[in-house]
């Protein structure tokens, strides 16, 4: 993203609080042209800044779901194996390289405690896994 100028900086932080933000209303915010805001966007997204566009829910919705991050200590010889499983479950929302002490940091949803528990039971009898640490997400701040 060092290539991006300010203007692309602002497109972004608008299409952040509202993907749904009309061109003509982004364009007013910037004051450039629609033209431009449009081309600004194909640009970004040809570029693979932009990788898509999310829904954000409600938090009476989401409070119905419970989210944990894991931390993951992984066999070097076995982290393909490990990735390719971890893709495997519907819960894993991301998958983050770190350094330091973990390998891996997975992002998880689950509906409830005990199902999540169950996923985290699954996910440490992954072949290549030596260790793990999970942490609920009790409430979001930003």
């Amino acid at each position: 993203m060092s290539n991006l100028d300010d203007k692309d900086r602002e497109l972004i932080a608008l299409l952040r609080k509202d993907a749904r933000m009309p061109v003509v209303n982004l364009a007013k915010h910037l004051k450039v042209s629609r033209a431009t805001v449009q081309n600004r966007i194909s640009k970004l997204e040809r570029l693979g800044v932009i990788l898509g566009y999310t829904v954000k829910l409600s938090e009476d919705t989401e409070q119905s779901q419970v989210e944990a991050i894991i931390s993951i200590c992984v066999a070097a010889k076995d982290e393909n194996n490990v990735l390719k499983n971890l893709q495997s479950f519907p819960e894993v929302l991301s998958v983050y390289h770190t350094n330091g002490k973990w390998d891996l940091i997975a992002n998880l949803r689950s509906p409830n405690l005990s199902m999540l528990g169950g996923v985290l039971g699954r996910i440490r009898s992954i072949d290549g896994i030596e260790q793990t640490e999970a942490n609920l997400l009790i409430n979001k701040i930003f």
